[in-house]
């Protein structure tokens, strides 16, 4: 396991829970707005990268003020470790959340099968054909799809989101994405920060950023497929 970072206390990133984050390193897309740069590029947060026993430790003493645990990154589903990182931490007591790209099917599937998270959150960055150009040149839009399907059928909390960004993201592109998750539980659009990304020489004016009332509007396109919609 590479621990790129850990956030001690958040009250926004486990619905209705106060957990922390851990932040695993290293990430197989390139997306430009990613607001975790460093851990994308697989180093850490930090000077130094964190031992799982330092994470167990903090856990162990943390009970009865955390709710859960979020793993995220980078992208989580990459590390050999997770596994049994994902069973040590369930057997310490905590539910976990999960962040992923979705690129990585088998795992989410294995993870879900075998009870080891209790919420995954799937970032969908666009529609499927434009992952080439703008994600990641060899991505499989098979394995996007697939892990949407397992998600959709598993009987865990999960949500979707988009992260807004007018080169990436329009009305049409919601629609799509929305259409894909026809009937999902959630699906979160997310305001752009231009602050801290992988790269910033795309956003060096205003153009990408969507305004309040121009993400209502992205909402109410996707509020006709989906349970609930939902701005952050």
């Amino acid at each position: 396991m590479i621990i790129g970072g850990l956030h001690k206390s958040s009250l926004i990133d486990y619905p209705g829970k106060i957990s922390c984050v851990i932040f695993l390193s290293g990430c197989n897309f390139d997306c430009p707005y990613c607001h975790n740069p460093e851990l994308a590029k697989g180093r850490s947060h930090g000077p130094a990268f964190l031992s799982e026993d330092l994470i167990y430790d903090f856990l162990e003493n943390r009970k009865g003020f955390l709710d859960g645990v979020v793993i995220s990154g980078g992208e989580p589903t990459l590390q050999k470790g997770l596994i049994s990182f994902c069973e040590k931490i369930r057997l310490i007591g905590y539910p976990v959340k999960l962040d992923t790209n979705g690129s990585r099917p088998e795992v989410i599937k294995r993870l879900i099968k075998e009870g080891l998270i209790n919420y995954i959150a799937m970032d969908i960055k666009t529609t499927i054909l434009n992952y080439f150009s703008l994600i990641k040149d060899d991505c499989s839009p098979d394995n996007i799809l697939s892990s949407i399907r397992i998600i959709m059928e598993s009987e865990i909390d999960y949500e979707f989101r988009t992260t807004c960004i007018k080169s990436l993201v329009d009305e049409k592109t919601v629609e799509s994405i929305s259409q894909l998750i026809n009937g999902s539980k959630l699906y979160a659009l997310q305001q752009f920060s231009k602050t801290d990304v992988l790269h910033p020489e795309l956003f060096k004016d205003n153009f990408n950023i969507y305004q309040d009332d121009e993400l209502m509007q992205l909402k109410s396109v996707a509020s006709r497929w989906v349970n609930k919609c939902i701005v952050r």
